[in-house]
């Protein structure tokens, strides 16, 4: 007994130390907080950034604003001494998406972490211009920055069907992000009045990832509605 028991422990933890990032999307999917606080707790590198920041959106959703914040703070740390060790474009994109929430939880921050922001697209652009995660992450910023800070939806739209082009291209490593562009894109309509383009996008972005909580989220809240 005292043998399987060993075995079926370290079974569990395999699973969760070689958790990748689709694991980590598909508890997104579900809202499944404890998931993702092991996959945050046991990954390594980018994937365990990813899964602090995955596990802090999940967190916000749900209201526990405690996890959101230390999510946040271990996803900013792990990405910044990735990045003091190798500058590249996914963990500068990565970083860039966690100082914008930390932003919209604390707005004093937004002062000194918006400068760091355009700072880390500015460079993640110039080191890979074709990237769809930071033309998702400019997007993402766009969207909430107004138009006479250089951001507005018609930015934000035009930074997401960005996205969504560039995530035609292979790809084998880092992929996260496709449905989410379609979603943000929708957001954007949604907010200028045009519905109709919003449920086209959000319905896009189910086809793109049939899990797609989040999506799948804003139409059923539409037909409610209706």
């Amino acid at each position: 007994m005292k043998t399987l028991l060993l075995i079926t422990s370290l079974t569990l933890v395999s699973q969760t130390s070689f958790a990748n990032i689709n694991d980590i999307d598909a508890a997104a999917n579900t809202l499944n907080i404890s998931e993702l606080t092991q996959y945050s707790e046991n990954s390594s590198d980018y994937d365990k950034a990813y899964a602090n920041y995955r596990l802090a959106i999940t967190a916000n959703i749900m209201g526990q604003r405690t996890i959101v914040a230390k999510s946040l703070t271990r996803a900013q740390q792990t990405l910044e001494t990735i990045l003091n060790q190798q500058t590249t474009a996914e963990p500068q994109a990565l970083l860039a998406a966690v100082y914008g929430m930390q932003i919209a939880a604390d707005n004093s921050k937004g002062m000194a972490l918006g400068m760091k922001t355009a700072q880390l697209l500015q460079q993640a652009t110039a080191l890979e211009p074709n990237n769809p995660r930071v033309s998702l992450v400019k997007a993402i910023n766009a969207f909430y920055t107004p138009s006479v800070f250089g951001g507005g939806l018609d930015k934000a739209q035009t930074l997401a069907s960005q996205a969504i082009s560039q995530f035609e291209q292979p790809c084998n490593d880092i992929c996260w992000g496709h449905a989410e562009a379609y979603t943000w894109r929708g957001l954007a309509k949604q907010e200028q009045g045009d519905l109709k383009g919003a449920l086209q996008d959000w319905q896009t972005a189910i086809e793109v990832d049939p899990q797609y909580g989040w999506a799948t989220y804003l139409l059923n809240q539409q037909t409610v509605k209706q």
